[in-house]
This record gives C-alpha cells, sequence and structure tokens, in this order.
C-alpha cells in the first residue's frame, strides 16, 4: 500500500549519528538530518513535452537510476559531520486505466524511490499540495538539511520553497530552463537544469537551451505547424 501524507515515506533504515549542534524536535528527541528529494511526476512529463515538442519516448525520459546516484552523491558530499538520512519521493496523478504505469512505478520502487499516487479522477485534479504537506511533515521530523525538488511548477513552490531556503535549508530546484524563471530569477533557491545532471538523458534532448546558445545563433524550430495552428485559431473565433 502507498504512503499517504499523514504516513509519510519512511527514510533510510539505519540513521546517521545527529551532530552536536542538531536541532531538536518539540518532544524535545534530536532530529536526524535529511536530504531530501521530492519529483513533481506531471509537470516534469509536461515541460518535457513542451521543451522538446513531442511526446516523450524511452530514450527521451530521464532516468531515475542516474539521478538516484546523482542525489545520493550529493549527500555525500556535504563536508564533515555524519551523513544525512536520504529519502526521494515521486509524486503522480494515476488515470482511470493506468495500463503501463504499474511497471513504472515498481520500477521507482525498486531504485529506492518511495511513491505517492493519487487517482486523477477529475482534469483539475493535482498533487502539488500533498508534496507541500510531505516537505513540511519532513522539515518537523528530521533537520532538513538539502531539498531537492524537480518541478517548474513557480505559482505553487515559489513562495514555500523560498521561505524554507530562508530558514536555512539548501533548496535546489531542478527543472527545464525554458520553464523555471522563477527559480532562476530567485535569489534564494539555487536551480540546475535537469539536463546538467550527469547520466539523466541516455540522448541529449532535441532542444536548444536559451541560457547555452551557441556564440553565433541558433534556429528555435516550432513546435507546431503554422497551418495547423491557424486552422485552430480559426476555429475558435466566434
Amino acid at each position: 500500500m502507498l504512503d499517504s501524507p499523514s504516513a509519510p515515506a519512511p527514510v533510510d533504515d539505519a540513521p546517521a549519528p545527529l551532530p552536536a549542534d542538531g536541532a531538536a524536535s518539540d518532544g524535545g528527541r534530536p532530529r536526524p538530518p535529511l536530504d531530501l528529494l521530492i519529483w513533481d511526476a506531471p509537470n516534469i512529463d509536461m515541460t518535457l513535452s513542451t521543451v522538446i515538442g513531442a511526446r516523450p519516448t524511452k530514450d527521451s525520459r530521464p532516468r531515475f537510476d542516474a539521478i538516484a546516484a546523482w542525489f545520493v552523491a550529493g549527500a555525500e558530499d556535504g563536508g564533515s559531520g555524519a551523513l544525512p538520512e536520504v529519502e526521494a519521493c515521486v509524486f503522480a496523478n494515476i488515470p482511470p486505466q493506468p495500463g503501463t504505469l504499474r511497471g513504472f512505478v515498481e520500477a521507482l520502487r525498486g531504485f529506492g524511490y518511495a511513491v505517492f499516487a493519487r487517482p486523477k479522477l477529475q482534469p483539475n485534479d493535482d498533487i502539488d499540495q500533498d508534496m507541500l504537506d510531505h516537505i513540511a511533515v519532513r522539515e518537523h521530523s528530521h533537520q532538513l538539511r538539502r531539498l531537492i525538488v524537480f518541478s517548474g511548477d513557480g505559482r505553487n513552490f515559489a513562495e514555500p520553497l523560498e521561505q524554507l531556503a530562508r530558514r536555512g535549508t539548501q533548496v535546489v530546484v531542478v527543472a527545464f530552463s525554458e520553464v523555471a524563471g522563477y527559480a532562476i530569477s530567485s535569489d534564494v533557491l539555487e536551480f540546475i537544469d535537469i539536463e546538467d545532471v550527469p547520466g539523466a538523458f541516455v540522448e541529449p534532448l532535441d532542444r536548444v537551451r536559451l541560457d547555452a546558445l551557441p556564440a553565433d545563433g541558433a534556429w528555435l524550430r516550432p513546435t507546431r505547424s503554422l497551418r495547423e495552428f491557424v486552422s485552430s485559431y480559426a476555429a475558435r473565433r466566434p
């Protein structure tokens, strides 16, 4: 059975020793340090389609095994002191007919990710609040040292993530630079383009990054034909 926000996903089985200056919980118990990864599956899928201008294929989807290795390596490069616990969670909306998603979910769990799955019964059903709730739970139960958020959704994440960063957590947003202006322009959030995560994709994506343009410029092809757009535009006019 999948964990709910009220029953958070388990972290590592062997908690690391707390540094001498570690914070304590409300009950007086020391809070172990934690590095937390949150993956916004609907947003990453949608924005991937946007930046490549096509439906993603197996070869153009992110490699969760490589991302897990990068995340854990970052937790172990934190300098002196005890190693933090690590926890990675994927949040997903599940359509009424999940099809091959069961295999995807089981693969994620095999890679060490916890999965929070919510049925998508209405078009506006989303899991943004579930992600924010889980971050809040972990901030209370642990000393949240580093938070990695894979999402380009600035509308829902910009303010709470900036507040968390100002309270002392290192907050890193990982998304596509084309759609993550909220993180790129922030004074307190760090930003990494998802394609810069080592091994995240089997092959380079078919995209032109405005933050990495060649010196002599580049053409950005349209993502739909001009006639197709004009046809849909005309159909919408009264």
